[in-house]
């Protein structure tokens, strides 16, 4: 599947605007650790664009969210490791995140939501207006952005990231789509 493909299946099934943006920071994160790591940035692209696309159909059962998600795309041909990484994004199911690309996906997916956060806090209300320093502050504040987990944020530790780093590569990523964000 491309790039391209997989943004068009996610505007056929998402229609909440907030949720498409999220699922482009999600991308936009695994794509910059990807680099990070010399792994295809493509793949861990797709990892992301791919990882809610259930979402609005199982947001009222969250036992089958990422499981209908991991089924649609393993149907459509998309190679196991991301529908692997998909499907154990939700804890829920239990399933163990083996690869590098399914640690990176479950601690990516709730760190988007902190830095979106983080920057709707700022006078501007733009990503150009924090940092790292800024966003680590936040994350200590129990009260913060409650949905974002922050044990899931800190299995960044898995990758071999210390939670500064990974906030840094996190926050780069999206400044670097913050036009798409609206941020």
């Amino acid at each position: 599947m491309t790039r391209d493909e997989a943004l068009n299946l996610v505007r056929d099934r998402i229609s909440n605007k907030n949720l498409i943006k999220h699922i482009l920071a999600v991308e936009a994160v695994m794509r910059r650790l990807a680099r990070h790591f010399g792994e295809d940035e493509d793949r861990w692209g797709l990892a992301g664009l791919l990882h809610d696309i259930d979402y609005e159909e199982t947001k009222d059962d969250p036992r089958s969210h990422s499981m209908v998600g991991g089924d649609l795309i393993e149907q459509m041909g998309v190679e196991s490791e991301i529908v692997q990484a998909v499907r154990a994004h939700n804890e829920i199911h239990g399933l163990p995140r083996e690869t590098r690309m399914a640690k990176a996906l479950y601690c990516s997916d709730p760190l988007t939501g902190l830095i979106v956060a983080a920057a709707l806090i700022s006078p501007e209300k733009k990503l150009e207006n924090i940092d790292t320093k800024f966003v680590l502050n936040r994350f200590g504040e129990k009260s913060f952005a409650r949905g974002a987990n922050r044990n899931t944020i800190m299995a960044c530790s898995d990758l071999g990231l210390t939670l500064e780093e990974f906030i840094s590569l996190g926050l780069e990523a999206m400044k670097g789509i913050h036009d798409e964000l609206g941020l």
